[in-house]
This record gives C-alpha cells, sequence and structure tokens, in this order.
C-alpha cells in the first residue's frame, strides 16, 4: 500500500521476539479487547485505505507468514528450482515465456523461467488485505516475479502479478503489477484487497525466477511471505508502556530534504524520499547497504539515500514509496527484511529490546503530532529507534529539515494513534545480515 502522487512526501500483531526466529514464521495476532471499533477512512489517507471497507468488528486480526529456509521451501511445489542453503534458485528451466519491458524501447525477449508456489496458508478470520513481501539477489538479465492468489468462501482467485522485481533494471524495469481488478481481488500498487463481500480465507504465494534463455545466471529468493488482515486502520486505546528505562538505538541520522531536487527520474528527492532514507538509516545501523564507491555517482556524503531511492524505485507507481520494494531492497544487502503489521507499539518496544530498529508508516492531520517538522501528512515514514523509560516514542525523522536534527521524541498517544489509524500499523522489520 503506497500514498496517493500528492501525498507521497514521505511514505505488524505484536510479533515479538517470534519475528526473530529464523524458518517459517506464522503468526495470528488478536487485538486486545479495549481496541475501538474500526472506523471507515477518510480522504487523504493511503490510496488503499480510501476503497477497501473496514472490518467491523472490533477484533481486529493480522497473520503474518514467512517461507525463509530449506525445509519451508522444501513444502512447496517447486517447478524447476532448487533449493540448498535456505535459498532456491534455477536447477534447470520449466520453460519458456515472453516478456516485454514496458518502460524500456526494447524488443521483446524470450526469457527462461522456473517457479516455486507455495502452500496454501489459511489465515483463520476473513481478511481484507494482502501484502506480500520478499528477498531475493537477481543478477544482472535476471527477475523474479510475484504473483497471489486467495480463496473466499465461494471460489479462488486469479493469479495476480504483484511485481516484476529485480535490482538492476537492465534486463526489466522494476514495477508493481495494474491493478487486476476482474474477480475477488484488486491489486493497490503493493497491496492486494478484497472487493465487494468477497473476503480471504487462505492465501497462496507464486515466485517465479526469469533469465535470458541460455544464461547461466540465475536469481536466488532467500524469502517470500505475506500480512494478511481484516483492517486497514483503526483507533485502539493507546497501550501501556513495557518499557522500564530509556533505550535508543544508535541509528545514523538521514534527512530526506537535504535531497530535495535530486534525480528527477527517481520522484525528484525531498519529500518524495521518506521510504528510501529510512531504509538507508536503518543498513547503515547494521554496517551494510552500498559502499561509497557504489554511491559515487550522487557526489554525496550520504548518497546512500539517493541510492536506495534509485534501487526501490516502481517504475509503475513512479515512486520510491512501495513498501515490499523497500525490503527487497535492503534484503540485497543480506538483511532479513519484510512488511509486517503491529497492532500496538508494545510490538516495537519488543524489537527496540532486541536491537531491531522499526520503520513506521504514519499519517495525522494538523495538530496530530506535536514536534514532528511535518504540520500534517496523509502519509509518511519514520523509524522508531527507542523509548523513554515512560513509553515515550524515540524516532529518526527523515522530515527533518538537516540531518542533525533528524532525532525527535513523540508522545505515545499521537504517535500510536498517526500509526495504527494512518496505516494500521504497518512496519518494516529489517534484521541484521547472518
Amino acid at each position: 500500500m503506497v500514498f496517493p502522487r500528492s501525498a507521497r512526501s514521505v511514505r505488524t500483531t505484536p510479533l515479538a521476539a517470534v519475528l526473530l526466529l529464523a524458518g517459517s514464521l506464522s503468526v495470528t495476532a488478536l487485538a486486545p479487547a479495549t481496541a475501538q471499533p474500526v472506523r471507515q477512512t477518510t480522504a487523504g489517507q493511503p490510496v488503499a485505505q480510501q476503497q477497501v471497507k473496514q472490518a467491523r468488528s472490533s477484533s481486529a486480526r493480522v497473520l503474518t507468514k514467512r517461507w525463509s529456509s530449506s525445509k519451508n521451501f522444501n513444502n512447496g511445489t517447486k517447478q524447476g528450482v532448487t533449493v540448498s542453503k535456505g535459498s532456491m534458485r534455477i536447477r534447470r528451466a520449466a520453460g519458456t515465456v515472453g516478456a516485454k519491458d514496458p518502460y524500456a524501447d526494447s524488443p521483446r525477449r524470450t526469457m527462461e523461467y522456473a517457479r516455486w508456489i507455495s502452500p496454501w496458508k489459511t489465515t483463520g478470520f476473513d481478511a481484507t488485505n494482502v501484502i506480500p513481501s520478499w528477498n531475493a539477489q537477481t543478477p544482472r538479465g535476471t527477475f523474479v516475479r510475484i504473483n497471489v492468489r486467495t480463496k473466499s468462501a465461494t471460489g479462488t482467485s486469479s493469479w495476480d502479478r504483484v511485481a516484476d522485481w529485480t535490482y538492476d533494471v537492465k534486463g526489466m524495469h522494476r514495477h508493481s503489477g495494474d491493478a487486476q481488478g476482474d474477480d475477488l481481488n484488486k491489486l493497490l500498487t503493493d497491496t492486494l484487497v478484497s472487493q465487494g463481500s468477497s473476503r480471504m480465507r487462505a492465501v497462496q504465494l507464486r515466485i517465479t525466477l526469469l533469465r535470458p534463455v541460455g544464461s547461466k545466471a540465475t536469481p536466488v529468493v532467500d524469502s517470500a511471505g505475506f500480512v494478511a488482515a481484516n483492517y486497514t486502520s483503526r483507533r485502539p486505546a493507546t497501550s501501556p508502556t513495557t518499557m522500564t528505562k530509556k533505550t535508543r538505538l544508535q541509528v545514523p541520522k538521514f534527512s530526506q530534504m537535504t535531497h530535495q531536487g535530486h534525480y528527477p527520474q527517481w520522484d525528484n528527492g525531498g519529500e518524495a524520499w521518506c521510504s528510501p532514507t529510512s531504509t538507508a538509516m536503518v543498513l547503515r545501523y547494521y554496517g551494510t547497504g552500498p559502499t561509497p564507491a557504489d554511491y559515487r555517482w550522487t557526489g554525496e556524503t550520504d548518497g546512500q539515500v539517493d541510492h536506495a531511492a534509485r534501487h526501490a524505485y516502481d517504475y509503475n507507481y513512479e515512486g520510491a514509496g512501495n513498501w515490499p520494494f523497500n525490503t527487497a531492497y535492503a534484503g540485497t544487502y543480506g538483511a532479513d527484511a519484510f512488511v509486517t503489521r503491529m497492532l500496538d507499539l508494545r510490538g516495537a518496544e519488543r524489537m527496540i529490546k532486541k536491537g531491531i530498529p522499526v520503520v513506521t508508516s504514519i499519517a495525522f492531520g494538523r495538530g496530530g503530532l506535536d514536534g514532528s517538522p511535518l504540520t500534517s501528512t496523509p502519509g509518511h515514514l519514520v523509524v522508531v529507534v527507542g523509548f523513554t523509560a515512560d513509553g515515550r516514542v524515540i524516532v529518526n525523522d527523515p522530515a527533518a529539515p538537516n540531518n542533525s536534527t533528524v532525532r525527535r521524541t513523540y508522545r505515545r498517544d499521537q504517535f500510536e494513534r498517526a500509526w495504527q489509524d494512518g496505516s494500521g500499523g504497518v512496519a518494516y522489520v529489517i534484521r541484521a545480515p547472518k
């Protein structure tokens, strides 16, 4: 789910320690009894929130499912892929397919492919939306295609193409799929949403690995998964903190605003780059990401921000705010990165205690977040880097005018509302490379 073109300024289930486990992850979260009924969204919020009918129940439900080990992948259907050391790659071609890059003046090419199809995963509730995410290495000329389908009480949807993704655009410009609202679901850039009265009761992923015919190169898929939920925004009561002392992770501070006007071909920097700026901060915290030699072309001392925007840019959406494209970019540097939802700030507190910053998607009206560099926003991404002992939220806010003013501390009640009401608790979890 991404923000409207006019609001791309700056663009999760308390999963707790279970998110830190390797291999398969399958968690269903139930909102506490204090949660308030989900309200209808209003104009100015993320695109999918404007178009998805909200769950009427006060029981907010989230399921996060991941496949990220050899055992996990071997439970799926393999067509020409081989699984080794927790990753998948092409062993032999399962067939060929024509591929035309819609964003390049180049002829249609014949690609060979191999494919993996996940087992069906039941949600355990009537979900209204699914956000897939993945980590993959894509040598030049190769790419991966991500499709999703769902089951409702009455039928099975078509396979909807969520993305053609690659790190390097020499083989295919990375792009999200079209709406494809032909049956049970509709794609809103990176979020598959149910249509009408249809609800998602099971989800299946299909990952296709593609390379030019005759090439020996192969994509390598390290993980795949999704988060499903029965809501897109909610207004729960403010959660009580679990903190007993101030904890702050030493995440480097980068401002998106110092990149204003950079690279119009990747959305012109500045207010449009909150998501890649947040991703770049977390990668640098782990001591990974592009090297200075990789971003020398930017001429910037913190050119890793420009680099992240370039390699997370979605040529269909025409922006760098596609959620899974950002976690996929982080995954190319060995990080274990995925999109999820959290029901409240206690989930983020558990991450911080484990040394993991959390990138959060927030939105708020005028006066909704005291101390913010923004007076209001229909969509913005910030990095939660810690908490005070009384539960206030310490963030790196990339909307600050310069790097030195990025660190902010926000009221818990205001921030939690901006997060839950703004995106339904969407977050990037980016774990350190192994």
